[in-house]
């Protein structure tokens, strides 16, 4: 019996660490950075909050995600797909530094690009 992806990805503190390491990254590139511009860290906590529960859950972990769908929460950000490849990059990048094999690395890509359609604006 193989492993759930939550499981090989270092269960809830891997992927916490991972979801964090994203988001602060993206938080200080010079393109995303401007999706947290003007925002309280609350508001921030609470969606990093959302976002790790988000993962959980998808990857096999015992999580209940009560935050919205990936339509509804990014409708009207505007992201485009110039913002979706940089923040490929910034997930593959701290993937790799956290030693993310390729075989789960690969999943999580295809687990983004499910969500694709959802989240960058047409």
């Amino acid at each position: 019996m193989t492993n759930s992806l939550y499981s090989r990805l270092g269960g809830y503190d891997g992927i916490a660490m991972f979801a964090t390491n994203v988001v602060l990254s993206a938080r200080k590139d010079e393109l995303l950075g401007r999706f947290w511009t003007n925002r309280g860290e609350d508001r921030n906590a609470r969606e990093l909050q959302l976002l790790i529960d988000f993962f959980v859950k998808e990857t096999g972990g015992q999580m209940y995600y009560k935050g919205r769908n990936m339509a509804l929460s990014h409708k009207g950000m505007g992201i485009t797909e110039a913002d979706w490849a940089r923040f490929l990059e910034i997930a593959g990048n701290v993937a790799g530094e956290m030693g993310v094999g390729p075989d789960e690395g690969g999943q999580v890509m295809g687990f983004f690009d499910s969500l694709k359609d959802d989240i960058v604006a047409a």
